[in-house]
């Protein structure tokens, strides 16, 4: 939480010694040896120190140099030599492989082994094998993925040789001097020595790190190398002290230092591991952190794994499965004990041990109870674990190739990280999301602006914008197109839509695999030209950004006030106030910002000259002249720079060009004016002669620069969308961002002519302060003018007091009304002020920052403290109102997923006015709902209000519950749609709430809210309150955001979304799921959703019921051998029969099957309920289809048992049947479940039933020994030509399975639920379809009712729809809302209520 100014001042003013005058600098000599100077800080407590690799060190430094990690990399987790130990230890992690292991192990101890001891370990070792061999080719890929980023080349300094040479990365040491070049990827930490740029500035793109591609500045460490001249590290005599490696990117702290001086440095000089170096032809590092030690390795995870609700739940399962095997264990055990006492002696088949004794009764129960173990231990599945795996990678696959859920304008489709939670998608109960960026699009168009109080509404550019909303196209990857034919052409021969979009996913390779690294070609890397760099997108750049309609009223006043130019800043009545304040407000607007300047042809090459720089020098020397005897009050609009900077890049004016030489302001007394009347007038006609010279001269020059200027099209890059929109409205009113250099900004007024500011101080923006400042030298009035933006709760509270002027107060009372306008229309608020400082104020001011910033203990902290010192008694200029628009479909799929039972939170930090207007626009909030706002900054006020809310809450349920009983399934429009509750809360309010303990009051209030927004909330309490929920609540959340704001709250919940949107890839990379636009979120969940948890869930249960119906089999038969633990079953049918025989079809059913259509799951949200409600898997499930199981065991083994009863058949004769007619049951249970039939369903049935024949004839007719001392030759073939056992074959799977079938066809006439309404909806015809679908939703008119409803039912757009199983995703069910009748039923149901 901030500080108050106040604090921070007094806290500013103790630091300093009282003995010393205010210019003192913070790091006196006096203060240099205090205590608190003497202490280390945190961050270089624990300190590394690097000694340049130039020769000029002592030996022994190689050795510290040589003790760091190496710059190589390896991300694998296994070696040659350690793959199969560590991933066999690795497998046993898992419960199951364990438990298996120890029944093989048991297998081979004396008096238990049931089966052959080698078979046993058969199943154990397919599944740790498959699995292996997954690890190990997975691994394989990171191998070679390691092996082409080790082996690429860079430029290393060689002091032997005293030239750089191409080494690889993996031989980099910490040290080295790496020379780069432009569009090179940087192969370690460095820190930046010296950059061919002026200032020592280096551009880079972090998009390898976090997916931003917009440009950012790094500073080469000052005051060790001559900027001008070419590097020379054999000349560099610094050590280097700064902090150990660690994961934090905002965070660098270190020393450089020689004998005679000692420097500062922090991460603006930090040049990290895979970014890209942009627009610097050459620079200079030395290596800080190599390989696994620099900070993008440290960050770099992994894939996180998640624990899925539906694994959490299989292991209740499992271990019911145990509890129930050890039951029937110890009742064969228990059964054992009670045979063998029914002996009068031993029995005849149990030999006596060495010593001529039998064993006990007791004891031989003990053993029989391991060897039930063993002979059940199928009981829990074995396969079921790389089945699941399996699955969801075929559910991932079909959700990754998802049509409609891939995005044309960005070339990306959803990709999946969390390879395990893909069922969690369809029980999803909370979704918390963000605002800016997830629900509008974070493209920010200007809307309206004030100045000095003066309201501009922009109604043009309104309208313009509501026009281009549905219009508008967001391809910035080339220019729109001008001609009328050739769009025809492109028509004539465009694809299908879905074609088009169909090839369009087949060329996407995904945002990843496509800029993970820069392709590397034999150890090297190409396209290293910066000139041949091909153009890339550019954000913040789209016609709704750029095109904006100025204000005709403004446009008229800003045109006058260019006309006084000469005097804007010293006139005193209010015109002049006036026409001051708008310059200075668009002044502003194009200043205060770190936008970069570049062209739209290359936009990563900066404009480096002026276009009007072809012009002779003679000629402007001549100009000059002229123009300097005159002293207009005029600036030229010819740049004048001097003959050494003329070759700099980024100048069109430079400090010493004519626009800063000449004083405007300069005057003459009257006496001067009369005597000198008659020379000046020679003089100026001695100029207009010369200038007419010198125009016949280079007329031609000039008319070319001039066509040059008009054609010229500017691209800015912007760190985020508010610059870009603010830039751009500032040139829309002709006041244009030129260029940008560290030092200086050109601005380009509105007649023309070029100012060029010097650039003294910026104070970045950061969230403490919520603002941002430049601090610039004005080249007319030599004045210091600090111009700062920000929120208008940081500016409003730092506008200077002035007691003597009324218009001032008048002016911020009319600025806040609009702001409170804008903030009601949804509108981004931004405030604009400034500040003038005496030449002496600035001076003690920069004496004071340049202390902290080449300070060494408590940088940041003395920085920020002069910031809040600078920035007091600001002048209000006027404010801004900026629309984040809402995405499109975002109301929609808010509508569905509240339909769906999903209850959903926007957590934000804009102002409340704002998220509460974008939140009805956005359907989060219903004019028709009871909303509660909760605004308290103490705790008693707090609490008292959360304890009236909840009374009324619960008062209204109770009135509620007695006058609307309205059905759940497939209710009409009216009742899904009846007012709820919603919460509006701010960050200061949750901020009581944490702290004072009134958790649990605050969650009784929102279980009973259908939204809640949160206002003005940070980063840490977005993902406080996601584990508040989480945890307290016992619910399944998700969270999506797409900002690095948002990666806290996107890792606390169960699933996270990260949207790929204008604010990199923080999000992406911290999120489970990727997705390009909110509306995916809809499929995503209800359909993809739905399906992966109902696929998986029957999956997981058939598994159970499958391997409990099979094995109890051999139970039953144990009371017919005196349980002694033999089998009628040969061990190899038994192990074929889980891995082969019935593992097939259903791994396709848990990919492939579909209970409902997409178009129906789409159309009723309140399908997805099924899986909130874990209807498919549940204990009450599971424990039916166990009681099932064991039905269909008792029909498999007695009736093949009676059947031949007192005949004179092998025990393998009496065990083929049954195994044969059991694979029959268990497959024709699953095709009782399995909903959707395709070819693939059918041919996985009929071929395990065929492969099943195959391999049960050749086994029974070539092993005759493989499983000694039993014979199963040519026992199937003598039984298939025996009739009876076909005939038992027929009837015993149908008695099995008719419980079951009865149960389905009763369930969808008993006791209907909406499930099964939709699965009868999917079988009808596309007539009775519709019909039913109108009746569902309250649409339905009669006949006689439809003359009196003028023909609205007849034209609602429903009949216009095609069948929902035939529908594509992106149906849109807006005729439900959209329909005259719906509409009338939901208000009288509302009034009802």
């Amino acid at each position: 939480m901030a500080h108050s100014i106040e604090w921070i001042r007094f806290r500013f003013q103790q630091q300093r010694p009282h003995n010393v005058s205010e210019t003192t600098p913070l790091l006196s000599p006096s203060s240099r040896n205090s205590p608190v100077r003497t202490q280390k800080s945190a961050g270089l407590s624990n300190q590394r120190i690097i000694i340049p690799n130039n020769g000029k060190f002592p030996r022994n430094s190689e050795k510290l140099m040589k003790s760091y990690l190496s710059n190589k990399i390896r991300t694998t987790k296994y070696t040659f030599i350690n793959f199969l130990p560590k991933n066999i230890f690795e497998q046993f992690y898992r419960f199951a492989n364990i438990y298996f292991l120890f029944l093989a192990l048991l297998n081979w101890v004396p008096f238990i082994g049931v089966f052959q001891k080698e078979i046993t370990m058969l199943p154990l070792i397919i599944v740790m094998s498959t699995t292996a061999i997954k690890d190990g080719v997975e691994d394989y890929k990171r191998y070679r993925f390691d092996k082409k980023i080790n082996q690429a080349k860079t430029k290393v300094f060689d002091w032997k040789q005293r030239q750089y040479v191409k080494k690889c990365w993996k031989d980099v040491q910490v040290g080295d001097f790496v020379q780069l070049s432009c569009n090179e990827i940087i192969p370690a930490d460095m820190l930046l020595l010296h950059s061919s740029e002026q200032n020592g500035i280096c551009h880079i793109e972090t998009f390898n790190l976090d997916g931003e591609t917009n440009l950012k500045q790094r500073l080469a460490v000052k005051g060790f190398t001559n900027p001008h001249s070419s590097f020379e590290p054999e000349t560099f005599n610094c050590t280097i002290t700064c902090e150990n490696p660690n994961n934090d990117l905002n965070k660098f702290e270190g020393i450089m230092e020689n004998p005679e001086n000692k420097i500062g440095f922090n991460k603006d000089s930090l040049l990290l591991r895979g970014c890209t170096i942009r627009n610097t032809k050459v620079i200079v590092g030395i290596v800080i952190y190599a390989g696994h030690e620099t900070k993008a390795m440290l960050n770099n995870n992994g894939p996180r794994y998640k624990r899925s609700k539906l694994e959490r739940r299989m292991n209740t399962n499992v271990l019911c499965s145990v509890v129930l095997m050890v039951m029937m264990c110890f009742l064969g055990a228990l059964g054992h004990s009670i045979w063998v006492g029914t002996f009068p002696s031993w029995p005849p088949f149990e030999p006596p041990d060495s010593n001529g004794s039998f064993m006990s009764a007791a004891v031989s129960g003990c053993y029989m109870f391991l060897t039930m173990v063993i002979l059940l231990q199928v009981f829990i599945p074995i396969s079921l674990y790389v089945s699941i795996e399996v699955v969801k990678l075929g559910q991932i696959f079909f959700i990754h190739n998802d049509i409609d859920l891939y995005d044309e304008s960005t070339n990306t489709r959803v990709q999946c990280r969390a390879l395990n939670i893909t069922e969690d998608l369809g029980q999803i109960q909370y979704i918390f999301s963000d605002k800016t960026g997830t629900l509008t699009e974070n493209r920010m168009a200007f809307r309206r602006c004030t100045i000095i109080g003066t309201e501009f509404r922009h109604a043009e550019n309104t309208r313009r914008l509501s026009t281009q909303r549905g219009l508008v196209s967001f391809d910035e990857e080339g220019p729109l197109l001008q001609s009328t034919d050739y769009v025809t052409n492109i028509q004539s021969t465009m694809p299908h839509p879905k074609q088009k979009r169909v090839m369009s996913m087949q060329h996407s390779q995904g945002i990843h695999s496509q800029q993970k690294f820069t392709v590397f070609k034999n150890g090297q890397q190409s396209g290293m030209n910066c000139d041949s760099f091909s153009t890339q997108k550019v954000a913040f750049n789209s016609p709704i950004e750029k095109e904006i309609i100025p204000d005709e009223s403004l446009l008229n006043r800003i045109q006058d006030a260019v006309v006084h130019m000469d005097t804007w800043t010293r006139l005193k009545d209010s015109t002049g106030l006036e026409s001051a304040c708008i310059i200075d407000f668009f002044l502003a607007l194009t200043l205060c910002n770190t936008v970069m300047v570049s062209t739209a042809t290359q936009p990563r090459q900066r404009v480096l000259s002026s276009p009007l720089s072809k012009t002779s020098t003679n000629s402007q020397e001549k100009l000059q002249q002229l123009f300097q005897k005159l002293k207009l009050t005029r600036t030229s609009s010819i740049s004048t720079p001097n003959q050494s900077d003329s070759d700099e890049p980024g100048h069109f004016c430079n400090k010493t060009s004519l626009s800063s030489e000449v004083s405007p302001t300069s005057s003459y007394s009257a006496e001067t004016v009369t005597d000198d009347a008659v020379s000046r007038s020679d003089l100026i006609n001695n100029v207009h002669e010369m200038a007419i010279s010198v125009d016949r001269e280079d007329h031609s020059i000039l008319e070319e620069a001039d066509k040059n200027q008009s054609n010229l099209e500017f691209c800015y890059e912007a760190e985020s969308p508010d610059e870009a929109a603010l830039v751009h409205a500032a040139r829309a009113y002709n006041f244009t961002l030129w260029s940008r250099t560290p030092n200086q900004v050109t601005v380009k007024l509105p007649q023309g002519d070029l100012l060029t500011f010097e650039v003294l101080h910026t104070l970045a923006f950061d969230s403490t302060r919520k603002r941002m400042s430049v601090i610039v030298k004005h080249p007319l009035t030599e004045e210091i003018i600090m111009y700062t933006k920000g929120a208008d709760s940081a500016i409003m509270d730092l506008l200077a007091v002035s007691a003597k002027e009324e218009k001032h107060r008048q002016i911020t009372l009319e600025t806040q009304k609009c702001l409170d306008t804008y903030a009601n229309d949804g509108l981004r608020t931004l405030c604009i002020a400034k500040k003038v400082l005496s030449t002496n104020e600035y001076k003690k001011w920069a004496d004071l920052r340049h202390e902290a910033e080449t300070s060494i203990d408590h940088r940041e902290a003395m920085i920020l403290e002069t910031t809040l010192r600078l920035e007091t008694d600001l002048q209000l200029l006027g404010a801004t109102g900026i629309e984040d628009r809402l995405q499109d479909g975002v109301p929609e799929t808010i509508e569905a997923l509240r339909e769906a039972g999903i209850l959903i939170w926007v957590l934000t930090g804009d102002k409340q006015e704002t998220a509460v207007n974008i939140a009805y626009a956005c359907k989060l909030l219903n004019s028709k709902d009871f909303i509660f706002t909760l605004n308290n900054e103490s705790q008693e006020t707090c609490e008292s209000s959360l304890d009236c809310i909840v009374d009324k809450m619960r008062m209204y349920k109770e009135v509620n519950s007695t006058t609307s009983n309205v059905p759940m399934d497939f209710a009409p429009v009216s009742s899904v749609l009846k007012p709820s509750f919603g919460l509006v809360i701010d960050g200061k309010t949750l901020s009581v709430i944490f702290h004072g303990n009134l958790q649990k009051k605050f969650l009784d209030l929102v279980k009973c809210c259908q939204s809640v927004l949160c206002c003005r909330c940070t980063p840490l309490q977005k993902s406080i309150m996601v584990k508040l929920v989480r945890d307290h609540l016992n619910v399944m959340t998700l969270a999506i955001g797409d900002g690095a704001n948002d990666v806290s709250m996107i890792q606390a919940a169960d699933v996270g979304v990260g949207i790929f949107g204008q604010e990199g890839m923080q999000a992406v990379m911290a999120s489970d799921f990727l997705i390009s636009h909110f509306k995916h979120l809809k499929k995503l969940l209800l359909v993809h959703g739905h399906w992966c948890y109902t696929r998986l869930s029957n999956m997981t249960i058939y598994f159970f019921y499958k391997n409990v119906a099979y094995v109890n089999l051999l139970f039953w038969y144990q009371f017919f051998c005196g349980f002694t633990g033999t089998t009628m079953i040969d061990y190899w049918l038994m192990i074929f029969f889980n891995l082969f025989f019935t593992s097939l079809p259903p791994l396709l059913c848990g990919i492939l099957d579909k209970d409902i259509s997409a178009g129906l799951l789409l159309e009723f949200p309140e399908l997805y309920k099924s899986g909130q409600q874990s209807a498919v898997s549940n204990l009450c499930i599971f424990g039916i289809n166990m009681m099932d199981a064991f039905y269909q065991s008792l029909v498999c083994f007695f009736i093949p048992y009676f059947t031949y009863h007192d005949s004179n058949i092998d025990v393998f004769t009496f065990g083929i049947p049954m195994n044969t007619l059991s694979v029959f049951t268990i497959l024709a249970h699953l095709a009782i479940e399995t909903k959707t039939w395709t070819w693939l369903h059918w041919s996985s049935i009929i071929g395990s039933i065929t492969f099943y024949f195959l391999v049960t004839l050749v086994y029974c007719a070539k092993c005759v020994i493989c499983n000694p001392p039993s014979n199963p030759y040519w026992i199937m073939q003598r039984q298939m030509t025996d009739p009876l056992f076909y005939l038992i074959c027929l009837i015993t799977p149908v008695l099995a399975l008719l419980p079951r079938y009865l149960f389905r066809s009763l369930q969808g006439t008993l006791f209907t639920s909406c499930i099964f309404k939709a699965r009868q909806l999917d079988k009808l015809d596309w007539e009775k379809c519709i019909r039913t679908i109108k009746q569902w939703k309250g649409l339905y008119t009669s006949e006689n009712d439809t003359s009196s409803s003028t023909g609205s039912a007849d034209q609602s757009p429903i009949e216009n729809v095609n069948h929902p199983r035939l529908m594509s995703s992106n149906y849109d069910p807006q005729f439900i809302s959209s329909s005259p009748v719906g509409r009338t039923k939901m208000q009288n149901s509302t009034n009802s209520v």
